[in-house]
């Protein structure tokens, strides 16, 4: 059965256009915010968000101790974790090179799932694409420039952030996935349980948060944006296109929110790019397509054949 377009593509578009802008509020919330403070006020809205549509889809959470358990780990791994160090991050680089460094994440998912999980087989199409993606990052670096400081802190935080997302994909894959669970419910526990971490966390590293009456109405807009939007309804967004499109292009809106957190750190914020930045950017994102099967090249060009496997690749 023809899927039509015109049930998919409006949010696959709305939510590249979300998640690409969560960089620039990221941006402004660090303005007045300890990053801590800032996941912790975004998880909140995120969940509370997410719990009013599950009350109102008539679902309930999961019951299963054991995948709550599992569910903390993702929680903090995925979401609580890189949040906070794109955080971090921004109080160093643009949000522009944020949202380049959070492509970096399928260049760590693949190795995790393959060596960590064994879930994954490495072929050479893979391998190419993974060293392709890696080169990428270099130029993203600008290492020939010899890169260092605070500048060179941040960016690696925000590739740190991005391999925590490397890590929680093949873990969710290995013991969440698969359940008799919707994945609204999956992600509302998710949410909720990151809140709780951050709640515990952010008052003893960060202090107290501040009251929200002392901060500024783009802070606190900020705030709001990220957690109802970016971690609220952007999850509707996301099941909407799996149910209608399948996963596999879902997946694919990982090479649309560079260009969106690019075009609207530039034209919002006023950023400046180097030339390197958005073509290490361009590398990797192809670097990505070829791991992932999404750009095939001739049998003739690789250095020796794919050896069959058993495992179901994406692309």
């Amino acid at each position: 059965m023809k899927v039509d377009p015109r049930g998919w593509v409006p949010p696959f578009i709305l939510l590249a256009m979300i998640w690409g802008s969560s960089f620039l509020f990221i941006k402004v919330g660090v303005r007045e915010l300890h990053p801590l403070h800032l996941t912790l006020g975004r998880v909140t809205a995120g969940t509370l968000t997410l719990l009013v549509v599950l009350l109102l889809a008539r679902e309930r959470l999961p019951r299963d101790l054991k995948l709550w358990g599992h569910l903390a780990v993702v929680a903090a791994v995925s979401t609580a974790l890189p949040f906070t160090l794109f955080g971090y991050g921004e109080q160093r680089i643009s949000s522009v090179l944020a949202g380049i460094w959070n492509a970096t994440t399928p260049l760590v998912a693949l190795p995790m799932a393959v060596l960590a999980f064994r879930i994954e087989r490495m072929t050479a199409r893979r391998g190419a694409g993974i060293t392709l993606g890696f080169l990428g990052v270099l130029t993203l670096l600008g290492v020939w420039r010899g890169v260092g400081g605070s500048e060179l802190t941040g960016q690696l935080m925000c590739f740190a952030a991005a391999a925590c997302y490397g890590f929680a994909i093949p873990y969710q894959r290995r013991f969440v996935t698969g359940r008799s669970v919707s994945g609204l419910a999956l992600a509302a526990t998710q949410l909720l349980l990151a809140t709780a971490q951050l709640a515990i966390v952010a008052p003893l590293v960060a202090g107290a948060p501040p009251v929200p009456t002392s901060l500024s109405a783009d802070v606190v807009g900020s705030v709001l944006a990220l957690g109802a939007l970016g971690t609220g309804v952007a999850y509707v967004f996301m099941f909407r296109v799996i149910r209608q499109a399948g996963a596999t292009t879902a997946s694919t809106v990982t090479y649309l929110i560079p260009l969106f957190a690019t075009l609207i750190g530039v034209v919002g914020l006023g950023e400046r790019i180097s030339w390197y930045e958005p073509v290490g950017g361009l590398v990797i994102l192809v670097g990505v397509a070829i791991s992932q099967g999404g750009l095939r090249w001739p049998r003739r060009l690789l250095l020796f054949r794919q050896p069959r496997v058993g495992v179901t690749e994406s692309g």
